[in-house]
């Protein structure tokens, strides 16, 4: 099992949120703030299969928005490996 962390956009939170729920996978989000600028981002936690990543990844990449500047980070995303997990 994977743990996707996937560090957006406010502005894509719901987008990229209505992508994986629709293909269902289950999704947390908490809010976040950037470091740097300070501007509203969305930390959004999945949790998937080992052979489920890339379809995720993918829904991951299709739901985000176009960067306004060619430098700007859409997502930061971490693929963590989980080695225990309970579900109550």
């Amino acid at each position: 099992m994977k743990l996707i962390i996937a560090i957006v956009r406010d502005t894509d939170s719901d987008p990229v949120s209505h992508a994986l729920t629709s293909n269902q996978f289950r999704v947390t989000g908490v809010a976040s703030t950037g470091g740097f600028l300070r501007r509203g981002k969305t930390t959004l936690l999945v949790g998937v299969e080992d052979d489920q990543v890339e379809q995720a990844l993918q829904l991951i990449r299709a739901a985000l928005s176009p960067a306004a500047e060619a430098a700007e980070r859409r997502a930061v995303i971490f693929v963590l490996k989980v080695d225990h997990f309970d579900h109550f």
